[in-house]
């Protein structure tokens, strides 16, 4: 399967570049009849759009949604449903004075060595812009979930070296750094701001809930659960770290304590995560991601230009100095997709 494409029975294909004409999707495995409005859908690409506040990119995209096909009369056909985001602010020109330099913590130097040429307009593929295309195909995949009793509920856990000490999710989207703590939140934007004003950046945890997963969801061997949302999170180019349930915490435990025990009624803990063997056991899936800091910076950084000559970088630009409130819905989007593909390859096991 190509490198640009995702799930086996609910499948999604993006396109599309930073600054090129558009970014898109290609949804293959779309229940027919499925009621889906574009309002619906941008809806969700509104959460993850430039332009918000002051810790998130000034770059102002209205991200309009447009379903081009395998859509009629507010219902998805059955037909592969086709989805473009034009880009209105593109500014290419802003990379022209760095585009024979290597950007430290970007792309530019693998791509260049994978393919022999590559894009230098602020990322190209690379960008974290193709992550709207995910959005847009992420909330076709929710509406179907939703219909089921699923619900998928990401937060900033952590960010600027701020922890938060509380859930409470009525107050995640009252804050700009989609924090599950006001007290905690209010800290972060202080220090995601006075590092954007001197040039830098910073990384974060996020923690997303997954509720309502029947259990029996996942295979034994390769396709776990747990795998495929590893996989899908560390396919984000701002992830540098996936854990499940206890997670690494899990080093310091006993097995004793580990364990999830059970009664005639369930388990009694979770630190498993919802899955065990790599397939749900009915409970709330609870994972943790690390975010990175925003590679794009203001301050100078030592790098070499494509012919291998040592020089001072200096990115300038509009980019987000903490990646966290931004990736929230992405991550709840590709969250998504890993649940809805294998339901559907569960409800085929049984046929």
């Amino acid at each position: 399967m190509p490198g640009s494409s995702f799930g086996k029975l609910f499948t999604i294909t993006t396109f599309g570049e930073s600054h090129g004409g558009a970014v898109g999707v290609i949804i293959d495995g779309v229940t027919p009849g499925l009621e889906i409005s574009e309002a619906e859908v941008q809806a969700e690409l509104n959460r993850r759009k430039p332009g918000q506040s002051d810790v998130t990119t000034p770059r102002k995209e209205s991200d309009t949604i447009h379903i081009m096909s395998g859509w009629f009369e507010g219902k998805a056909t059955g037909a592969p449903m086709m989805m473009v985001l034009y880009n209105e602010d593109q500014r290419p020109t802003a990379y022209d004075e760095i585009k024979d330099k290597f950007r430290p913590g970007h792309a530019d130097f693998t791509y260049l060595a994978k393919y022999g040429i590559r894009d230098h307009r602020g990322s190209g593929r690379a960008s974290g812009r193709e992550t709207a295309a995910r959005v847009a195909a992420g909330a076709v995949a929710r509406k179907i979930l939703s219909q089921q009793g699923i619900s998928i509920l990401a937060y900033t856990k952590r960010a600027a070296g701020v922890s938060c000490t509380s859930v409470d999710p009525n107050v995640i989207e009252q804050n700009p750094m989609r924090a599950c703590d006001l007290t905690a939140a209010a800290e972060m934007e202080k220090r995601v701001k006075r590092l954007a004003d001197e040039g830098d950046s910073a990384g974060g945890v996020v923690e997303c809930v997954i509720s309502g997963v029947p259990a029996g969801l996942g295979e034994p061997a390769f396709d776990k659960i747990d795998a495929d949302l590893a996989k899908a999170m560390l396919s984000l180019g701002a992830v540098k770290g996936f854990e499940i349930g206890s997670g690494f915490s899990c080093v310091d435990m006993l097995g004793s304590e580990h364990n999830d025990d059970m009664n005639r009624e369930g388990f009694l803990t979770n630190n498993a995560g919802g899955s065990l063997g790599g397939i749900s056991t009915g409970q709330d899936i609870i994972f943790r991601i690390a975010v990175k800091p925003t590679s794009s910076i203001s301050k100078p950084q030592h790098t070499t230009d494509i012919s291998g000559k040592e020089t001072i970088i200096v990115t300038e630009g509009r980019h987000d100095p903490c990646i966290c409130p931004r990736i929230i819905p992405v991550v709840e989007s590709m969250a998504a997709l890993v649940i809805i593909d294998h339901l559907k390859r569960q409800e085929a096991l049984h046929c």
